[in-house]
């Protein structure tokens, strides 16, 4: 399990988010895509290697039925594969 942080922004700039939790493999190319976009926004995130981590696997296929990544759960939502336009939705920001 991995935990990231972003570039910390003034607490006056900071959207209140819940930590979304990122389930990838190292050779998933939207994973990648994934994880940049929350870096880009500022936007902590938990990440777990399912190639890895086989607890975080079947935590994953229960959440999903998916056993493709990513998968991120954002707490009230789990979406499944890369959706810029969902994940900007899910972390708060309206344009890009």
């Amino acid at each position: 399990m991995e935990i990231h942080f972003a570039n910390p922004l003034p607490s006056d700039k900071m959207i209140p988010v819940m930590k979304p939790v990122i389930y990838t493999t190292p050779s998933c190319v939207y994973c990648k895509f994934a994880k940049a976009l929350f870096i880009e926004n500022n936007v902590e995130y938990e990440e777990k290697n399912v190639a890895l981590d086989m607890e975080a696997q079947r935590e994953m296929i229960q959440k999903s039925g998916q056993l493709g990544v990513p998968v991120t759960d954002f707490g009230d939502e789990i979406v499944i594969g890369f959706d810029k336009r969902k994940f900007l939705e899910k972390i708060g920001v309206t344009s890009k």
